[in-house]
């Protein structure tokens, strides 16, 4: 078993929905397609209020090189352009549409096939973009820029993250189960477009099922290999998991690009793998629902746009009131103040929690114990980041290499004094990068 230094053992509470099929959920009355759903520039509305769409017909366009653009999920009217609630906890502006009922799909998509040898690297690349396909494990970074590395960067690996590391959250390994050969196709797709001989898929060791549903489907192909890793969190983050199968280190202010790596997500795999196939955009994805709050928890395969209150209602709505929601996972989702907000392409999961859950929120001195410092996976000191933020001594924080931070919460979850280490990391590393934006400006 292969793995990476620091870390935290997690009770990871997937028994609700592991084994539980994907569902596929009926189409919403409405939807609320955001015009910012990925890292980068936000897209420009190619449609007017009360313009006719259909599923699948592009509606906001990407100016910029990273951006990806927004296509509708139903057929139906647009009803309006405008800021709606996001699931960031500000708001965004949305393409609110009417659905007719009718689902009926855009004269434009037109299939591929499944014939790779009958595409160049170009044309994936292209596909890939018009689709609109963003990293489905949560960072939402768009994948066409994954696939164009700049000149000087010689990529010779391509890995799969199928670790999907966060509690709860099991729609990544349900994919792999339940629709490997789409896994496959779109990693060799991504391998093609990159020039690649080499591939992997990173899996736990909780998912040995998933494992052998993929080796069946890749069987003596050499070129892609699966590796099973420890469980451990966060053995989903890209440099760790290039640490635990390749043994690279990624530097400092470094990228994976850096040492000949591109890393993908399952979910990414299975969008490129439908796009190329189908000729069907990102429209759609899998998400698990779960937690002590909600009747039947599942996973659900749901329109992008769908309000996640029709999502709960699917899954039999909530028990109680809830005293969290969160989407995403409980180490880095985001806690929502309502459920107004729509489905994104990086929605993986949302999770109701209850009182009982909720934990302590005393938070006491830092007591210099260290136990920070041992399980950071960065190796950084988080208790002086934290420190110096929250003094707001920020150059010093920049000197500490605070930017290295994954954020993926590690420190808060082991500190004894319960500190909010990573929430004032958080705000350091914004404060930095606002002072670098400024200064360019």
């Amino acid at each position: 078993m292969r793995s990476f230094r620091g870390g935290i053992h997690l009770e990871y509470a997937k028994e609700s929905t592991e084994r539980k099929r994907i569902i596929k959920m009926m189409p919403p009355e409405k939807a609320f397609i955001l015009l910012q759903q990925h890292i980068g520039a936000p897209c420009e509305p190619l449609i007017a209020v009360g313009d006719e769409v259909k599923v699948g017909q592009k509606i906001g366009e990407a100016k910029a090189f990273v951006s990806a653009p927004v296509h509708s999920s139903l057929s139906g009217k647009v009803a309006s352009i405008a800021s709606v609630p996001d699931c960031r906890g500000g708001e965004s502006t949305a393409i609110v549409i009417e659905s007719d009922g009718k689902d009926e799909i855009w004269e434009g998509i037109i299939p591929y096939g499944d014939d790779l040898n009958l595409l160049s690297a170009e044309e994936i690349k292209r596909i890939v973009r018009e689709a609109g396909i963003v990293g489905m494990g949560g960072a939402a970074f768009p994948t066409h820029v994954k696939l164009s590395p700049p000149s000087d960067k010689k990529i010779d690996s391509i890995i799969l993250n199928g670790c999907e590391c966060e509690p709860y959250l099991t729609a990544d390994h349900r994919l792999m189960i339940e629709r490997p050969e789409e896994v496959i196709f779109g990693l060799r797709a991504v391998m093609k477009a990159l020039g690649v001989e080499q591939g992997y898929i990173g899996i736990e060791d909780n998912k040995v099922d998933a494992a052998e549903r993929l080796k069946a489907v890749i069987g003596d192909d050499s070129s892609i290999k699966v590796v099973l890793l420890k469980v451990k969190y966060p053995q989903g983050s890209e440099k760790h998991l290039i640490d635990a199968i390749l043994h690279r280190h990624v530097p400092s202010g470094g990228l994976p690009m850096d040492v000949g790596v591109v890393v993908n997500n399952a979910a990414t795999a299975v969008a490129c793998a439908r796009a190329i196939k189908t000729g069907m955009p990102l429209i759609e994805r899998v998400l698990t629902v779960a937690g002590p709050g909600v009747k039947e928890p599942c996973n659900l395969e749901v329109r992008i746009g769908t309000p996640f209150e029709d999502v709960i209602a699917e899954c039999g709505g909530l028990l109680g009131s809830p005293t969290k929601i969160i989407m995403g996972g409980p180490m880095m989702g985001i806690a929502q103040y309502g459920l107004s907000a729509p489905v994104v392409k990086g929605t993986s999961g949302l999770l109701i929690f209850s009182q009982k859950e909720k934990g302590r929120i005393w938070t006491g001195p830092c007591i210099r114990c260290g136990k920070c410092v041992e399980v950071c996976p960065m190796s950084l000191i988080p208790l002086e980041l934290s420190h110096l933020s929250e003094k707001g001594l920020f150059d010093e924080a920049e000197e500490y290499n605070i930017l290295d931070c994954i954020e993926c919460g590690a420190c808060s979850y082991i500190c004894p004094a319960k500190r909010q280490n990573l929430q004032l990391i958080r705000m350091g590393k914004a404060e930095i990068v606002a002072k670098r934006r400024n200064k360019l400006a």
